[in-house]
């Protein structure tokens, strides 16, 4: 069993910084795959980065690329989410996700335990 706990959230201009930290319960943190999801109002919920298990193979979405950076500390059980030069439409509930997800890293259901979510809002 693993618990997530996600932090870091708020309000940021557009162009700004962000840096969301995933802190994870249980001593089987290092062998998942751990991904970041985001859920704006009336959409889907979407892959944004992901990271396997020895932190050697990273994910993002076209979206992201380019800005936001994922890390993992499994010392730490933690995992982390720079999100530079954000703009409105990376405005979502951001979501922390741990899985052995193989290939399919994307996909909302190959992960089994989620955290409850932090606000991300960017003004224009």
């Amino acid at each position: 069993q693993v618990q997530l706990v996600e932090s870091g959230g708020g309000l940021v201009q557009a162009g700004g910084s962000l840096r969301l930290s995933c802190a994870a319960s249980g001593r089987t943190f290092s062998r998942y795959t751990m991904g970041w999801f985001r859920q704006a109002p009336g959409l889907e919920r979407e892959f944004v980065a992901a990271i396997n298990w020895s932190g050697r193979s990273l994910y993002y979405a076209d979206s992201v690329k380019g800005r936001f950076t994922i890390s993992r500390d499994n010392a730490k059980n933690t995992v982390y989410l720079q999100m530079n030069s954000l703009k409105p439409e990376d405005t979502a509930v951001y979501y922390c996700a741990a899985g052995y997800t193989g290939t399919y890293y994307y996909t909302v259901e190959k992960y089994d335990y989620w955290g409850q979510g932090t606000q991300v809002t960017v003004s224009s």
